[in-house]
């Protein structure tokens, strides 16, 4: 049984009312924005790996449009973002990311003899199983530990996916509305401006 959501345009609805502050609205309401955007730091192959990637890790086939999260790992390397720390057995995000998606073709051209975005959905995913269990094959595992490469990426796709509105609608936050006024802060209690979860 699936669980209780809000129902569909909520968090847009909610982020057009004077609960959500300026600064909110303008963060997520670009989130929302479902054209097409160009690579800013990945050339176009290694782009659309990384979307085809992404898509496996987070498949989303409820989704008319899903939630895109390779422009956001895109952007963020394009503007040499981080989050001020990583494992010292790491290269720098850049040069992880370059060598665990090539370490990710390799581990295609490996198993199936070919690229990883040709591969079914079936042998996508056994590819991806391949990285978290750490036995892909593949030069660049020389390189870079696949375990931590694998750790990183999924915990930015997991960030980048839940940090979204339509997400955030889907289980049910509005943490969004931030203007104070919230008098309802135990748990399975709702302010009278809320909407009941969807059955």
């Amino acid at each position: 049984m699936a669980s209780p959501h809000y129902p569909d345009g909520t968090v847009r609805a909610l982020l057009q009312t004077d609960l959500v502050t300026e600064a909110t609205r303008a963060a997520l309401l670009p989130r929302l924005d479902t054209s097409v955007h160009p690579p800013q730091f990945f050339d176009e192959a290694t782009y659309q790996l990384l979307r085809a990637v992404a898509a496996r890790i987070y498949p989303q086939p409820e989704r008319p449009e899903p939630i895109e999260l390779a422009p956001v790992v895109d952007k963020r390397l394009a503007q040499g973002d981080s989050d001020g720390w990583r494992y010292d057995a790491m290269p720098p995000d850049r040069e992880a990311y370059r060598l665990g998606l090539g370490g990710i073709n390799q581990a295609a051209q490996a198993l199936f003899q070919r690229p990883f975005v040709q591969l079914p959905e079936p042998e996508q995913d056994q590819i991806i199983a391949a990285v978290a269990n750490g036995t892909a094959p593949g030069e660049n595992w020389q390189h870079l530990p696949i375990d931590r490469f694998f750790e990183e990426l999924l915990a930015e796709l997991t960030e980048d996916y839940y940090s979204h509105p339509l997400a955030q609608e889907e289980i049910g936050y509005v943490g969004m509305a931030d203007v104070s006024g919230w008098h309802h802060l135990e748990p399975n209690q709702l302010e009278a401006r809320e909407p009941e979860a969807a059955k």
